[in-house]
């Protein structure tokens, strides 16, 4: 049986540097950024489900969470001003994370490959809870990136000021449509950034 670098590509998450352009006080890289998504769209789920008639799979919206970044394995993660500075780049960007996904899936054994397509891509034939799942999952990954505004702010970083307002902007523009985000945001976003003690 031929080996699979599937995994060994995955576990290099770790040296995918976020934040390019900007002065961080603390790095994060690619492996907590994608730990963190999958935790608050698990939770983003539950409160879908529990509060407002869902019935959506939180285990999956945590494992799409885990696999959402994963093409920047080999693409880098291009810094948000550029990938959505106009729709020809977004478009082109766009095709090249196909084309990186579709790398990494080839180097998975034949017979396990069906099982990983549908986590790195959204199946066409999605039905509107995978569509709603798949919402949830990005509403995770802007909430991320807005929490890691609030960190460096608080750490007297003003680097990300402006970050912070364009993500906490789009987050509340989320919020608006999406009544488990705004939940997320009232209940659960006023935390971060406090010390342990104040948690406990």
């Amino acid at each position: 049986m031929a080996e699979s670098h599937f995994l060994a590509l995955l576990s290099r998450m770790k040296y995918i540097e976020r934040w390019a352009l900007m002065r961080s006080s603390r790095p994060e890289n690619l492996s907590e950024h994608t730990l963190e998504v999958a935790l608050i769209a698990h939770m983003l789920c539950v409160l879908a489900n529990v509060r407002h008639g869902r019935s959506l799979n939180a285990e999956r919206a945590a494992l799409v969470a885990l696999y959402h970044d994963a093409s920047e394995i080999i693409t880098g993660d291009m810094p948000t001003p550029v990938k959505y500075h106009d729709g020809t780049i977004r478009s082109a960007y766009g095709a090249v994370e196909r084309g990186a996904e579709r790398q990494l899936l080839e180097t998975l054994p034949d017979d396990l490959r069906p099982h990983f397509e549908d986590v790195l891509w959204m199946p066409g034939t999605a039905g509107e809870d995978e569509t709603y799942l798949r919402r949830l999952v990005k509403a995770a990954d802007k909430i991320s990136a807005l929490i890691k505004c609030v960190d460096e702010r608080r750490a007297g970083n003003m680097e990300f000021a402006s970050a912070e307002r364009t993500c906490r902007a789009a987050v509340d523009e989320i919020a608006a449509e999406l009544p488990e985000v705004a939940d997320f945001v009232s209940e659960f976003l006023p935390s971060y950034g406090a010390t342990l003690d104040e948690l406990l």
